[in-house]
């Protein structure tokens, strides 16, 4: 089994649904029917102790996911998660289509203009597969994820994202004029 850190997220427990320990997730996929099928074996980290959990049965309720997961039986159980990240292996993700990328493949990539001009580093993708951006940090090199004034948010859209290299950790953008000036401190 890979670590941790080396599973693609996929979905984030948002809170219990009913008392018969169900959970609504947040979607971190592009696949949500795919993930979170009965069936489907998604990983949590339980203080400190990544565990299996399979998923027993799903429903979507305004395009979340409700699933029940096994071992998981009431809503108390189901509180415990609330806030978890749930994650698979890599290499069971399916290969994407050429020109189009995984999240986490994004995440740590610097970005740049085409004159070389180094903007940031993205901390995170924000949106669905219709109108995804780049949370680009631009100071505080460390920080978690999450945007903050001094980041700038990229449409991921070939007009602005003109080379992505996920391989080479780096994507070349032609921003408009303003774009990179909108999430700045005033």
């Amino acid at each position: 089994m890979a670590s941790w850190d080396e599973m693609a997220l996929v979905g984030r427990v948002a809170r219990p649904h009913g008392l018969r320990g169900h959970v609504i997730v947040n979607v971190d996929t592009d696949f949500p029917e795919d993930r979170f099928r009965p069936g489907a074996e998604l990983y949590v980290n339980r203080r400190g102790r990544v565990e299996s959990v399979a998923v027993v049965s799903v429903r979507f309720q305004q395009a979340r996911p409700v699933i029940a997961l096994h071992g998981v039986d009431d809503v108390n159980a189901a509180g415990e998660l609330a806030g978890a990240e749930l994650r698979v292996p890599r290499q069971l993700l399916t290969a994407l289509p050429k020109g189009t990328f995984y999240r986490h493949d994004l995440i740590g990539c610097s970005v740049e203009t085409e004159d070389g001009r180094v903007i940031g580093t993205v901390l995170d993708v924000e949106g669905t597969l219709g109108g995804s951006r780049l949370v680009v940090g631009t100071g505080d090199a460390g920080r978690a994820a999450g945007a903050r004034s001094d980041d700038v948010l990229v449409p991921l859209v070939s007009e602005i994202c003109r080379m992505v290299d996920p391989a080479a950790k780096r994507i070349v953008i032609t921003p408009p004029d303003g774009l990179l000036d909108l999430n700045r401190k005033v």
